[in-house]
């Protein structure tokens, strides 16, 4: 399967070998870690290992002297320098290279092999269908290239603070297919919110993309340019939370993060109520025009590959009142 994935990708797949001995119930398989890293020295790694694999009911059992001459053997079937090769065994050569690597899957929870790590995490009941992780490296390979392609529309910091928090402000979303969703912003509820929403807005940020994920009932989120949920502008900016308000139903612009003061671009619209985000998601504003444009929109998971394409936003025009 490792093999069929790295064929398939060889750009973004590739397989790094560690030793992992159980020598608890296997005696011999130290020694032929060794052996198949004093193979390596001389270029052949892989292809002792595999014969190591192959033969493994052949010498798993043997006492050590005959364990060792059946990994010098081995060397010279393969036309390597059994000699040497034995030599490195005899020295222990790269004995404590392989119980270092031993001793590391201890550290980090290995219980045996083959086990998984997927994003630092330890994944239990492994999946040994190649189509599942053929579709996890066509994913994250989607996700590399669109932080890839995001990197150059990104900022560095937050904007300066520019807006009038005594003044009114109407951002109206132009959807690609003509329908509008005027929004009042809370300046003096969510100041820095605002103000962040108000340049990206007259940046041309919000410009084609997507509402990435909708849930009925819920809401109904954008803001990303990569359309799957995980680009932002390249900075965060810190909650505001007003107690005076709440997302106590349809309506309500919030700001969507990944935890406390992590948000950049991304928002969503309630669609009912969901006090539940009180106090986690920055309110910086309320739809009052065009709720039935937003509880139209297009439901859709970023993470099903066969999900619709997300509905599309044409532009994000600001309108400063009085």
């Amino acid at each position: 399967m490792l093999e069929r994935l790295v064929d398939a990708y060889p750009d973004h797949v590739q397989l790094v070998y560690r030793h992992f001995p159980l020598n608890s119930i296997h005696t011999n398989a130290q020694k032929a870690a060794e052996a198949a890293e004093a193979a390596g020295a001389q270029g052949a790694f892989w292809e002792y290992h595999d014969a190591l694999f192959a033969e493994q009911g052949d010498w798993a059992t043997l006492e050590p002297d005959a364990s060792h001459n059946y990994f010098v053997a081995l060397a010279d079937k393969l036309g390597l320098d059994g000699e040497a090769l034995g030599e490195a065994l005899n020295n222990n050569t790269y004995a404590e290279y392989v119980t270092s690597m031993e001793t590391e899957s201890i550290a980090i929870g290995l219980g045996g092999t083959p086990s998984v790590i997927v994003d630092g995490v330890l994944i239990p009941n492994v999946p040994f269908d190649y189509n599942i992780w053929d579709s996890y490296v066509q994913q994250r390979i989607a996700i590399a290239e669109a932080e890839a392609a995001l990197a150059d529309k990104q900022y560095d910091d937050p904007p300066p603070m520019t807006i009038d928090v005594d003044a009114s402000y109407t951002a109206t979303i132009l959807m690609a297919s003509g329908e509008e969703i005027v929004i009042e912003l809370l300046p003096k509820s969510a100041p820095e919110t605002v103000n962040n929403f108000v340049f990206l807005a007259e940046e041309g940020w919000y410009d084609g993309v997507t509402f990435h994920r909708v849930i009925p009932g819920f809401m109904a989120q954008t803001g990303d340019p990569t359309g799957i949920g995980i680009g932002g502008p390249g900075y965060a900016i810190n909650d505001e939370f007003d107690p005076a308000l709440s997302h106590d139903g349809p309506g309500v612009v919030s700001m969507a993060n990944s935890g406390p003061n992590t948000g950049g671009s991304q928002f969503f619209i309630t669609t009912g109520a969901a006090t539940h985000l009180d106090g986690l998601h920055a309110i910086f504003g309320r739809v009052v025009e065009g709720m039935d444009v937003v509880e139209n929109i297009t439901p859709r998971d970023p993470q099903d590959p066969s999900a619709p394409d997300g509905d599309l936003i044409e532009t994000i025009t600001i309108e400063k009142g009085s």
